[in-house]
């Protein structure tokens, strides 16, 4: 039986690899051509979808420092260079001397030093005041009641209230007893520090009293008082206390809103300046 002849139709082989290669190439300078005239706006968008899809993060680093005691306790200084050091004596007296002749101006580089040094202290006395209470777990659940904050009159250490979490029993002196380990923890680190303490007590608006004579002044003074004994029985020289003060609700923390549980709190401030020397001693 003889074979059917099969009868090819449509395009050769060759035309279609030959089509599919033109293809490739007209793809390839359209790339071209738009990678050549793109806009760097919709780049920016296809990069971050490109990012996006394959779980790309996009990471930020600052120039770092190495603190001189301990670790690093600050994510990054802004605004910190090293001073250009002369080599040359005579050149440097030169300078010393013009200095000297400017006036106040010559003291700013020296009191920008002085500032950096002082911010460092602070950083890590804070980071010292965190580490221990981090050593005390049965205290974890009053960590948010502690704010560290940094002013131009030192490092200012809040221990605040909380809606449904006092520091204090209700018209009470006493601290719970929570507020008082809390306390304890604190004194140890803040005795090694050579700044004078400030102790303030502060209450809320409207804070009801069994006693009317009993005011918010007698009762912030009163608080501030028993911190005093408190830190001092566990370390903090009697030297080193500048000030004990009650000022009631004068000075809120939330001026919007003054019957806040958080305006009721103890702020303990490490000054800027140091304790005076005691008579006698010969630095």
């Amino acid at each position: 039986m003889a074979r059917k002849k099969q009868v090819s139709g449509g395009a050769p082989e060759w035309l279609v690899t030959f089509a599919d290669l033109m293809s490739l190439l007209v793809c390839f300078f359209v790339l071209i051509i738009s990678f050549s005239i793109q806009d760097k706006q919709k780049m920016q968008i296809v990069a971050g979808s490109m990012k996006d899809a394959f779980g790309v993060k996009e990471t930020s680093k600052r120039d770092g420092i190495i603190e001189i005691q301990g670790t690093p306790v600050r994510d990054y200084m802004k605004s910190v260079s090293q001073a250009p050091q002369e080599l040359d004596s005579d050149f440097a007296e030169e300078a010393h001397e013009q200095k000297s002749k400017q006036g106040p101006e010559a003291n700013t580089h020296d009191t920008v030093e002085a500032d950096i040094e002082r911010s460092r202290q602070f950083a890590t006395a804070a980071a010292s005041l965190r580490q221990a209470l981090q050593e005390m777990p049965e205290i974890t659940e009053i960590s948010q009641n502690i704010i560290f904050e940094e002013t131009e009159d030192g490092l200012n250490i809040m221990i605040v209230d909380q809606d449904g979490r006092a520091m204090f029993r209700e018209g009470s002196k006493y601290p719970y007893e929570t507020t008082r380990r809390l306390l304890t923890r604190l004194a140890p680190v803040l005795s090694e520090m050579p700044n004078r303490i400030e102790i303030t007590g502060h209450t809320t608006t409207g804070s009801s009293a069994i006693d009317p004579t009993y005011t918010g002044w007698e009762l912030s003074s009163d608080r501030a008082n028993v911190t005093r004994q408190i830190l001092t029985e566990y370390g903090v020289p009697q030297d080193q206390i500048f000030s004990v003060v009650g000022k009631s609700d004068s000075e809120p923390l939330f001026p919007n809103d003054p019957f806040l549980a958080a305006n009721r709190r103890i702020a303990i401030l490490l000054m800027t300046e140091e304790p005076p020397l005691p008579l006698g001693h010969n630095p």
